[in-house]
């Protein structure tokens, strides 16, 4: 696996302004065999120029989404990049938003990392924007980190999408990179945490909604635990404290809501 073709996969949607930042910086990695690969998913505004600006470059490839979009921004989000997924010809794939971006380095140390451990088919590593890389001691989880700082073998997807098909578009508000953790951590026992700031994190997107104890933070809390007792079959999920309270929370609150 020394010069492997790495797919990294980009999703944008009306992030015109910064996806420019977010390609550069994948053509600034260490490793270059690569294949950048961005889908834009119905962004009401052109990226036209974009385009035009890395054409000649032959590893940067652009794809538009042609179908109906859900309109669940969790959904959507998952629907692109497993659409740029079967487009990648990568035996790695490393996920990243369009507003976020990577150090130059990064790449390259994941492909050491999995070329160390063949046990490893999934690696998180940490975001500049989030120094504390512990959840509170009240938390059941562990800490699980966001899209852009995922990266994957191919093999894994393929399992991860054979095992947990039937229920992509189950549990609406539990997003695709806590979805893969979950799966790595406590079925596929493949999972591994690379403690360094190797993404640049903007926080700009969908997530800005689900504000810390609000009712979407609640309810993706919520699914989050049904969705890994379905698919582990694991009771511990759903007797636990904090699935109690999250559960109660919720339930209280759609109450007030209707």
């Amino acid at each position: 696996m020394s010069n492997e073709l790495i797919s990294v996969n980009i999703t944008t949607h009306n992030r015109a302004h910064l996806l420019p930042r977010c390609i550069d910086s994948i053509l600034a990695q260490s490793y270059k065999n690569i294949e950048i690969l961005v889908y834009d998913d119905k962004s009401t505004e052109s990226i036209t120029k974009i385009e035009k600006k890395f054409k000649k470059i032959k590893s940067v490839k652009f794809y538009k989404n042609r179908n109906e979009k859900t309109n669940i921004p969790a959904l959507d989000a998952s629907n692109s990049y497993r659409s740029l997924f079967n487009r990648s010809k990568g035996q790695i794939i490393c996920l990243l938003d369009s507003d976020d971006f990577f150090k130059a380095s990064k790449v390259k140390k994941i492909i050491n990392i999995f070329n160390l451990n063949k046990k490893i088919s999934f690696i998180q590593n940490i975001n500049t924007n989030n120094p504390n890389i512990k959840n509170s001691i009240f938390s059941f989880w562990p800490y699980f980190t966001p899209e852009s700082c995922i990266s994957f073998k191919r093999s894994f997807f393929i399992k991860f999408q054979k095992d947990t098909n039937k229920f992509k578009y189950k549990f609406t508000e539990v997003w695709l990179g806590f979805r893969l953790a979950v799966y790595s951590y406590y079925k596929d026992k493949s999972f591994y945490h690379l403690n360094e700031k190797l993404t640049f994190y903007e926080n700009f997107g969908q997530s800005i909604k689900y504000k810390k104890f609000n009712f979407l933070w609640w309810k993706r809390r919520r699914d989050s635990f049904v969705y890994a007792h379905t698919i582990t079959k694991k009771l511990i999920f759903l007797v636990n404290f904090d699935y109690l309270i999250s559960s109660l929370i919720n339930r209280t609150l759609s109450l007030l809501k209707s």
